[in-house]
């Protein structure tokens, strides 16, 4: 019995032995990768073969080692498999954001914002004189780095000139462009000289009030739009001196006598600001810039738009006024060309029908002259011939019939000159009254 029971002792330890050992081997298998698992799980089973060799129990252990070593392998597989697992997740987080999925905050472009139309150079259809565009599969994101001669913006005012990555934005719709017009001064207005004066503009589609910090935000972020559509900014006044009201050379846009960026919000849609010191006498042209809130330009849907600006010409102190007064005179004369040419017609037909009266009245007194004439000679003949009654009789009778022709001559004449007279005069005040 004894002996029995030692045999069984003796039998059972080589198994005992190869199940610890193989034990130990799958552990590490878990904790390491799965080829130093399946190394250390054949060395444990190496290691219970000699331990038993020529035994069967030494051959169980041994392939239990074996096992063991193939499930230490699958579990570091397994592991494997999750960080892999675990290393696609994090680059799609990234690719769709990064942290939180935050597409504002990845360093990455997302696919569903790429414009496919910028690949485009545009020359498929052309037009005389059109140039191909840039072309970009990405957005333009790097374009900057075109151009590294040129600092990038940074929301600064870089009188140098540099190059600004932000996008544009919004595009206001047709229904929503922006449009203003002066109310104060109007166009040709005159206004007395250094004198203070406010300057307002009615103003629609645009929501006005809106300004950032002009120093740290210059054109750093996109346009934007409100609920309605409209454009969210403000506006700003700018007064520029000219040489004369008729002048044709190009400003310098960096030399004004006025600039004001227009910063509170319209009121019964007019904006306002006010030049607290007027102005010198002069000619001057006002112009608005309507802008988004960081100051660019306003962006609207098409190209052929009328101005989304206004712009007017005044004088201040009578300036200008001469060169205002001769377009001004120049003007009224082509205006009333016709109705001048037409009191001219009047007027020279008027005087020709008195011309031609007097000449008429000149021949009724010429004849009247001559008949007078003849009746002198009569006289003449009269007393030369005064021994002679019937001559006489004949000469007197022949000057009495001469003078009463010349009388009535003359009369004729008189009254013929007096009806061209009130004829030319009747012509005039008709004249008067129609022009």
């Amino acid at each position: 019995m004894k002996f029995s029971v030692l045999s069984s002792i003796v039998f059972l330890l080589p198994l005992l032995a190869g199940q610890v050992s193989a034990g130990v081997a799958g552990r590490a298998g878990n904790g390491k990768n799965g080829a130093g698992s399946q190394g250390q799980g054949g060395a444990a089973g190496k290691g219970g073969a000699n331990a038993a060799k020529g035994g069967a129990a030494a051959a169980a252990a041994g392939k239990g080692g074996n096992a063991a070593g193939k499930g230490g392998a699958a579990a570091s597989s397994s592991a494997a498999a999750t960080s892999t697992a675990a290393a696609a997740a994090g680059t799609a987080a990234a690719a769709a954001g990064g942290a939180g999925g935050d597409a504002q905050t990845s360093l990455t472009l997302d696919p569903s914002v790429i414009a496919k139309g910028f690949e485009q150079d545009g020359q498929a259809q052309q037009e005389a004189g059109q140039v191909a565009s840039l072309t970009s599969s990405n957005n333009f994101i790097n374009f900057c780095a075109t151009v590294p001669n040129l600092p990038i913006t940074n929301g600064q005012q870089i009188k140098t000139g540099s190059c600004n990555p932000a996008p544009m934005g919004v595009i206001a719709s047709t229904n929503n462009m922006p449009s203003g017009k002066f109310t104060n001064p109007k166009n040709l207005d005159d206004l007395p000289a250094n004198q203070a004066f406010t300057v307002t503009m009615a103003i629609q589609n645009l929501e006005t009030g809106n300004f950032v910090n002009a120093n740290s935000n210059y054109y750093s972020a996109p346009q934007q739009v409100n609920a309605q559509g409209n454009i969210v900014g403000h506006s700003h006044f700018v007064i520029e001196k000219l040489s004369a009201i008729d002048q044709t050379t190009p400003t310098v846009p960096g030399t004004f006598a006025f600039f004001k960026g227009v910063n509170g919000a319209a009121v019964n849609g007019v904006i306002s600001a006010d030049v607290t010191a007027g102005l010198p006498a002069g000619v001057y042209r006002l112009a608005s810039i309507n802008a988004a809130a960081n100051h660019q330009p306003v962006l609207v849907a098409i190209a052929q738009h009328g101005s989304l600006d206004d712009m007017v010409y005044f004088t201040v102190g009578g300036a200008g006024n001469a060169g205002a007064g001769a377009a001004g005179a120049a003007n009224a004369t082509a205006a009333a060309g016709g109705k001048g040419g037409n009191a001219a017609a009047a007027g020279t037909a008027a005087s020709a029908a008195a011309g031609t009266a007097s000449s008429a009245a000149a021949t009724s007194s010429a004849a009247a002259g001559g008949k007078g004439a003849a009746a002198a000679a009569g006289k003449g003949a009269a007393g030369a011939g005064k021994g002679a009654a019937a001559g006489a009789a004949g000469a007197k009778g022949a000057a009495g019939a001469g003078a009463k022709g010349g009388a009535a001559g003359a009369q004729g004449a008189k009254g013929g000159a007096q009806g061209a007279k009130g004829g030319k005069n009747r012509r005039s005040r008709l004249a008067r009254e129609r022009y």
